[in-house]
């Protein structure tokens, strides 16, 4: 159901003007109508919100008060009417109308590794090839001239980070962890000038090595490699990971946690071009003391969430970033023995925001009663092509392995409600 705010935007003004006639064309006219051409351009970068262990659907995005299955959980209010959350999100909930939620959302993998990789890459794991996962293809297909660092970053991975699949290791994400420490193995261990030194002795022995070997020492790409953390090592932009540049005001809004300083290095990565950036919340596994545990960590996601979603609103960035806050399944409608909730893949909820995705928009409904199935259900898939298409990315291009092996980028559907 759409619970969006009506309002009369620059687009909906020019639709109503279309038959104006030639008077339209005027140096206002002139102005909206680029104002409204920038309104549709797709966005160009994506910050994924990752809740590692799943999180409970019934403690964050998809409460139900006053029901058995939300053992005693209460619920919150938000700027869109009718739109609850589950308490301790309350600086999330004044966002909701910049937020919509997708309350329908299954897959058929509800082990961790497996759920992991059908959410990242939107398809279930196949031996036969691996698939990349979102932030990949939006760097493979929205490259970025300029950019001296890693273009897809994952803060506080944990073992199952997002991958290049298909298109290879170089769209791995690059793994940092608190951005309050260095970037790992950026910063030489000797002073420059021997730094220099044994790069140049490093470029006699590859020299000499290849020597009658041009081809496969092409193919290995090692020179592009080397070239590239060089470059990196030397840039102004790694100062983005260095949040302490930051005012402590900002600081203090997105919590000083490493998730909160996590989620400001996104931020502040997207502004020099990086073009995903992944952050993991983990510890959502939730198989005893499941309310103390969701406590907890929404005391850590609501400040990093809500602040993030304000600094893009104040930079005029959220119509430019896609921002997806999801996990690999959520958590039994029932609790447990140990008062716990567990592995529930059949119905969960992803928060999406930003990208011209419509904001205050609720899909789906989930069983109030703990059924399995949702009303309008929506497989992962459709997820991720809805991201893509935010984008500009054709979700349905064929991306081609080394092999010459061919997958769609998607096998989903854009979510209509969502795309606006």
């Amino acid at each position: 159901m759409n619970l969006s705010h009506s309002r009369l935007h620059r687009r909906g003004f020019l639709a109503a003007a279309g038959t104006a006639g030639l008077n339209w064309l005027t140096p206002l006219g002139t102005h909206l109508a680029r104002a409204a051409e920038e309104d549709r351009r797709p966005a160009g970068s994506v910050i994924v919100l990752w809740l590692g262990g799943g999180a409970s659907q019934l403690e964050t995005f998809d409460p139900k008060p006053g029901t058995d299955i939300a053992a005693g959980t209460n619920a919150i209010g938000t700027a869109v009417k009718g739109v609850q959350l589950a308490a301790g999100l309350e600086q999330l909930a004044d966002q909701m109308a910049h937020v919509s939620l997708v309350r329908s959302l299954w897959s058929k993998e509800g082990d961790h590794e497996r759920g992991t990789y059908t959410l990242k890459t939107g398809f279930r794991p196949d031996p036969t090839v691996t698939h990349p996962s979102l932030g990949a293809i939006v760097c493979h297909d929205l490259p970025g001239a300029g950019v001296e660092i890693p273009r897809h970053v994952s803060i506080l991975p944990n073992e199952w980070p997002a991958r290049g699949g298909l298109f290879g290791a170089e769209y791995d994400a690059f793994k940092v962890y608190d951005p309050a420490d260095k970037v790992p193995d950026t910063t030489p261990h000797v002073p420059p000038e021997r730094f220099e030194q044994r790069l140049e002795d490093l470029k006699v022995v590859e020299e000499a090595f290849a020597q009658g070997r041009g081809k496969r020492v092409e193919a290995t790409g090692h020179r592009d490699t080397m070239e590239r953390a060089r470059r990196m090592m030397s840039s102004d932009q790694l100062k983005a990971f260095d949040v302490s540049q930051e005012p402590e005001s900002v600081r203090k809004e997105y919590g000083h946690t490493p998730f909160g300083r996590g989620c400001l290095a996104a931020r502040r990565l997207l502004d020099v071009g990086v073009r995903c950036v992944e952050v993991t919340l983990g510890g959502w596994d939730s198989h005893a003391n499941n309310h103390e545990i969701c406590t907890r960590l929404k005391g850590v996601l609501d400040p990093a969430f809500a602040a993030l979603l304000r600094d893009l609103q104040k930079r005029d960035a959220l119509k430019d970033t896609v921002v997806l806050c999801v996990g690999e399944f959520g958590r039994t409608p029932q609790m447990n023995a140990l008062g716990g909730r567990d592995h529930w893949p059949h119905n969960f909820t992803a928060a999406v925001a930003g990208g011209g995705i419509r904001g205050g928009v609720v899909v789906g409904e989930s069983d109030p009663a703990g059924g399995k199935e949702p009303r309008d259900k929506q497989p992962a898939a459709n997820l991720h092509a809805t991201v893509l298409k935010a984008l500009g990315i054709d979700h349905e291009k064929t991306m081609r392995g080394p092999l010459g092996r061919t997958v769609p980028r998607s096998e989903g559907r854009p979510i209509a409600a969502l795309m606006g």
